[in-house]
């Protein structure tokens, strides 16, 4: 028999990890040997551990899931990664393929879909929850026969990061501390932000 696949699960709620967990560790190839409250911590597990898998949820704070999904794609390619939400959502789900998530997973229907997700991924197959293919298909398929991009990243990657964190109530001191760089050079992000989405300060930049 092969060792089965070692998964790390992220989800800032520990009883839907629990949840997860059983779901998964009831499976002979499959099991969960990490787990993470926030993206931040995930990156940190995927980095120092042997993981085959990686599960994030997209809503997670420090860091979110698809945050957490672009940087492990940078650290370890070969480390595959799974989006599993709350959130039906198509902008969301595009941003999952960019991120380079294998595939999408619906918490409500975890239950049916996340073992099927977790095998395919694994395989380096795409999974796509079923009730939303017909629909996302069709929509890209219409994007590309009208010559249409996807719509284009208001901010960068690195604003989005300090956006959250900012929302979150951390000081530039704080968000400059967890990137290595200077509160000035926070500060200096910060006033791109403001200027890029027509904001006035850092209240309207929170809310």
């Amino acid at each position: 028999m092969t060792a089965p696949a070692r998964l790390l699960l992220a989800d800032d709620h520990a009883l839907v990890r629990r949840g997860v967990r059983l779901i998964l560790d009831t499976e002979q190839d499959l099991t969960v040997v990490a787990e993470a409250a926030d993206g931040a911590e995930a990156v940190a597990q995927a980095r120092d551990q042997d993981i085959d898998l990686a599960i994030l949820d997209i809503a997670m704070p420090r860091q979110t899931g698809l945050q957490a999904a672009r940087e492990l794609a940078r650290l370890r390619p070969n480390l595959r990664t799974l989006m599993l939400t709350m959130y039906d959502n198509e902008q969301y789900f595009f941003e999952a393929l960019k991120a380079g998530a294998s595939g999408y997973v619906l918490k409500s229907v975890a239950d049916r879909d996340l073992v099927e997700a977790c095998r395919a991924a694994l395989r380096d197959e795409p999974f796509i929850y079923p009730g939303a293919e017909t629909t996302l298909i069709r929509t890209y398929l219409d994007r590309a026969r009208r010559g249409d991009p996807l719509p284009d990243r208001p901010i960068t990657e690195r604003e989005e990061e300090i956006l959250k964190l900012v929302a979150e109530g951390h000081t530039s001191k704080e968000i400059g501390d967890l990137f290595f760089i200077s509160a000035k050079t926070v500060e200096r992000h910060r006033a791109n932000l403001l200027q890029k989405l027509g904001l006035r300060d850092r209240l309207e930049l929170t809310r």
